[in-house]
């Protein structure tokens, strides 16, 4: 036995020797990339001793302006990378905030990941890099040392749009192990070019309610994350469409349809969970797209939300869209009003290209009467603001 042990230990020194020199191979050093420093600044590498320029970009670094069909956006800055005599280039930021950024290579002007981070990420029909700089904001949503919840996916029928879908769902610390206890419901809506995957991924929804659980400022909950875009099952890749090249609006997307069907997730929801099925314990919010749909659902359904939560939120629809859903939208915001609800969460940044829409709406609310509360803060239409905005909120849901 003693032998067979000694055999397996140089065996496996070996084998990690031959990794090592693999990774060394004809000079090539294994690259750290990105390092993140003390002082929160963080260096990139890249090995490419052909290429004639490395550029990075990523939303770390200065915005600039786009326009485009849907308005002016800040995206993100560029910034060029220095090559050594090993033909590694290299770039070190300014030290950065707390938070999670996500980033490009741009090599002789073609698009890449950073070969030497395995984190990637998909935002609409992108994939980028991503990192995390501890502390600050990020403390939001760091995997900590806490109990966690379960996250699934899970096919419902709909039978409002035709079809099975999917949505994830989050259930709370405990839930497994107790066969009685029900719990309140958050749905959690995503923006235009999500899906059911967004708030997990990009949001890191799950963290979030874990820690703000674990720290008794949220009650336990279910949070419900459907696909707001009709036209699909699931996320790309994920549905019988197979594998396809997602894009930022899917037909229908804003057309009332969603809205309209949006009991057959509440039904699915209050039938396969052990749920409080009231409207003091039902809450619904989302960013952007989710924001408007948030909108007109708990209207459309007066009696069914005691929170809603528009983040970021797109406000009124097309002009040449006919639906019931937005027919008399004032009338029904004031049965929303006169019916009662216990919180109805505005926020936005300063830059948001849809500052201006969200002002307006709040002039409409302040004329009749119906109240809010409104947070404002930096920034634009980014993650980093609706990653804050779920923190917030959930804390003050199901008092």
């Amino acid at each position: 036995m003693k032998t067979t042990c000694t055999f397996l230990l140089l065996f496996a020194l070996v084998i990690s020797n031959f990794s090592s020199a693999q990774q060394a191979l004809w000079g090539a050093p294994p690259i750290v990339s990105p390092e993140i420093h003390e002082n929160h600044s963080v260096t990139f590498r890249f090995l490419a001793p052909n290429a004639d320029t490395v550029r990075i970009t990523g939303d770390f670094l200065p915005t600039e302006k786009m326009n485009t069909q849907w308005g002016e956006f800040d995206v993100p800055g560029k910034a060029l990378l220095t090559k050594d005599d090993k033909g590694v280039w290299s770039f070190t930021s300014e030290p950065l905030e707390s938070d999670l950024y996500s980033y490009s290579m741009i090599v002789d002007g073609l698009t890449c990941n950073d070969s030497g981070n395995v984190y990637l990420i998909r935002d609409v029909a992108s994939v980028f890099n991503i990192f995390i700089v501890r502390g600050g904001k990020a403390d939001l949503y760091t995997v900590k040392e806490v109990l966690h919840g379960s996250v699934t996916r899970r096919w419902y029928n709909s039978p409002g749009l035709n079809m099975k879908r999917r949505m994830t769902v989050y259930t709370p610390p405990g839930y497994e192990e107790s066969s009685k206890e029900k719990y309140p419901v958050l749905y959690l809506l995503h923006g235009a070019g999500g899906d059911e995957e967004a708030w997990m991924a990009l949001g890191r929804a799950s963290q979030i309610i874990d820690n703000l659980i674990a720290e008794g400022k949220a009650k336990p909950m279910i949070v419900v994350m459907p696909n707001g875009n009709v036209t699909q099952e699931a996320a790309p890749g994920e549905g019988i469409r197979g594998y396809y090249k997602p894009q930022f609006m899917e037909p229908k997307t804003m057309n009332g349809e969603y809205e309209g069907a949006f009991m057959d997730i509440i039904n699915f929801v209050e039938k396969n969970y052990r749920v409080k099925a009231d409207k003091a314990n039902r809450a619904v919010a989302g960013l952007s797209m989710g924001g408007f749909h948030s909108l007109h659902i708990s209207r459309y359904y007066p009696k069914t939300f005691d929170y809603v939560g528009l983040f970021s939120a797109a406000i009124l629809p097309n002009e040449q869209v006919q639906s019931k859903v937005y027919e008399n939208i004032d009338g029904t915001l004031k049965t929303q009003m006169d019916n009662g609800y216990q919180l109805y969460w505005i926020g936005i940044g300063k830059t948001d290209f849809l500052y201006k829409n969200v002002t307006d709406y709040r002039k409409k609310l302040d004329d009749m009467g119906m109240k809010y509360t409104y947070v404002e803060t930096e920034g634009g239409h980014v993650w980093t603001n609706w990653r804050v905005y779920l923190s917030q909120f959930a804390p003050q849901l199901f008092k």
